[in-house]
């Protein structure tokens, strides 16, 4: 089920005065927007019904009435985050609050990840992986460090990938590329130069394009076929490199589970080929 809060939350800022309103009004009266009429919103929130169905569908739902829905399920489920928990990390805070924090924070971020995330749109993912003669991997700064997780992932199952640490590399790389092969670009922000630069390669020499960033619209979600979001639950400190880490390293493990799934018995063979045996500690 899709999230309308976490959604709307992601989308907020990017949100046009009049959507801004009725997101405000569902925010703050979630209970209350579950069970009233498209037009008892418009008229509640101050915009037409016709900017209440345009933010349903940017927001990922086909109407109002999936909008509802999936609100009503929501509020069933949904647990009260507003707790000590998810406070920012304070300058008084001891070892123990610290862990629960961070900790909280990883957990909140994959389980809003989660509700983010279109079943439709990842399997789309998965195929073009499966089609690619080669999956090109994009990243710098914390984003590398889960590109080269993928990379390490793929090389166990023989997928033919390429990965290289410097970013003018992976520009020549991007110049390279053609329609047969598939570009994963990963940016929590969505809005760094090199990436941006790159998907712009791959895109001329139309190669398809996948990013792993928020749910936001930014200039990179805006280049690529499809974007697989993670949720905005950062802590100010090192701000887009911690939850959203996490929440990234587990779209990579859902990409490469979905892809040794479809190769089973081949992935078997390979995972045996490419072990690395250790030898027993001599006592």
């Amino acid at each position: 089920m899709k999230s309308v809060i976490v959604r709307l939350q992601e989308y907020n800022s990017n949100a046009s005065n009049a959507e801004r309103g009725v997101i405000q009004y569902l925010l703050e009266h979630p209970e209350e927007v579950a069970g009233i009429s498209i037009h008892q919103l418009s008229q509640r929130s101050f915009c037409s019904a016709s900017t209440v169905i345009r933010l349903c569908r940017k927001a990922g739902f086909e109407g109002y009435k999936e909008l509802q829905k999936s609100l009503l399920y929501e509020l069933a489920i949904r647990k009260d985050n507003n707790n000590w928990k998810s406070q920012e990390i304070g300058r008084q805070d001891s070892l123990e609050e610290i862990v629960n924090k961070v900790i909280y924070k990883n957990i909140a971020s994959l389980e809003d990840t989660r509700k983010l995330l279109d079943m439709e749109k990842l399997e789309w993912c998965v195929d073009l992986l499966e089609q690619a003669r080669t999956v090109c991997l994009f990243g710098i700064g914390s984003s590398l460090l889960v590109a080269r997780d993928m990379y390490l992932k793929f090389l166990r199952v023989n997928k033919s990938c390429f990965l290289c640490d410097d970013w003018h590399a992976q520009y020549i790389q991007a110049k390279n590329m053609t329609e047969k092969d598939m570009a994963l670009i990963i940016s929590y922000s969505g809005m760094t130069e090199e990436m941006i630069a790159c998907a712009k390669e791959a895109k001329k020499h139309g190669a398809p394009i996948v990013a792993i960033s928020r749910f936001e619209e930014s200039p990179l979600v805006k280049i690529a076929d499809y974007n697989l979001p993670v949720a905005a639950t950062e802590l100010v400190f090192r701000s887009g490199a911690m939850s959203s880490r996490m929440s990234q390293l587990a779209i990579v493990d859902i990409l490469y589970t979905a892809y040794i799934q479809r190769h089973y018995d081949e992935s078997l063979k390979q995972f045996e080929k490419t072990h690395i045996y250790k030898p027993a500690n001599e006592k």
